[in-house]
């Protein structure tokens, strides 16, 4: 998805202010209680990291410019709780709940959230098939545009780079978050030249970028 989400080398949008090391991890009090109820609510299993973040995606691009990093987790929540039937619009709005609640496959309940944020979701799976490129392979990504869910960012769409790390196979989430399944794919490090990526002006110096199997191609092969 070419979404106003995707900012890297995107132009007049200002530099990046990092915030100071130990500044508080949320800014105000709704924060961290957005932040547990999304974590809740994935892990009911009516969806997955992939399908949650091609929601905050989909927002408007006025809606997301304009928001704060927890306001875009609480927009994706609200789609999601109704697009899956959990909520509806009247029940979001009101804070109420109106109708009978929906049955869920899996509740994750207060004394068990340590264990589940330590123990994480893997997401490496067994490769169906051997691995295309090895380290040091010079590879171009492919120039892609697709109206779903991505991984691969708009400024290093066919350029050329190397691989540098080999991470096994791994959940594809283009497929993963629009319900065609994890269809796990190698995945890779490539080594980006800043200039390869910005040309001339830029100041820095190289970019690294994780690129599953299908992003790849020879570096050789070029985008028609």
């Amino acid at each position: 998805m070419n979404g106003v989400h995707d900012l890297g080398g995107m132009q007049a949008f200002g530099p990046v202010h990092p915030e100071a090391e130990g500044a508080p991890l949320f800014h105000a009090g709704w924060e961290p209680r957005v932040l547990a109820i999304t974590l809740a609510m994935g892990a009911t299993g009516k969806w997955n990291i992939d399908t949650s973040r091609a929601t905050r995606e989909s927002l408007p691009p006025a809606q997301y410019l304009a928001s704060s990093y927890y306001e875009i987790w609480f927009e994706g929540l609200r789609k999601l709780l109704h697009s899956t039937g959990l909520a509806t619009a009247a029940e979001i709005e009101s804070g109420k709940m109106q109708i009978a609640a929906a049955p869920l496959p899996r509740v994750l309940m207060a004394d068990q959230v340590k264990a589940a944020l330590l123990r994480g979701s893997p997401v490496t799976r067994p490769a169906t098939t051997g691995a295309r490129f090895q380290v040091g392979d010079a590879v171009r990504t492919r120039q892609l545009n697709p109206s779903t869910h991505t991984r691969l960012p708009r400024y290093c769409r066919d350029k050329r780079g190397q691989i540098v790390a080999v991470h096994g196979a791994h959940v594809f989430p283009d497929t993963n978050a629009i319900g065609q399944g994890e269809q796990p794919q190698w995945l890779y490090t490539v080594r980006f030249d800043a200039v390869e990526l910005w040309g001339p002006d830029t100041t820095a110096s190289s970019v690294c970028v994780d690129c599953w199997e299908p992003y790849l191609d020879n570096a050789d092969t070029r985008a028609p």
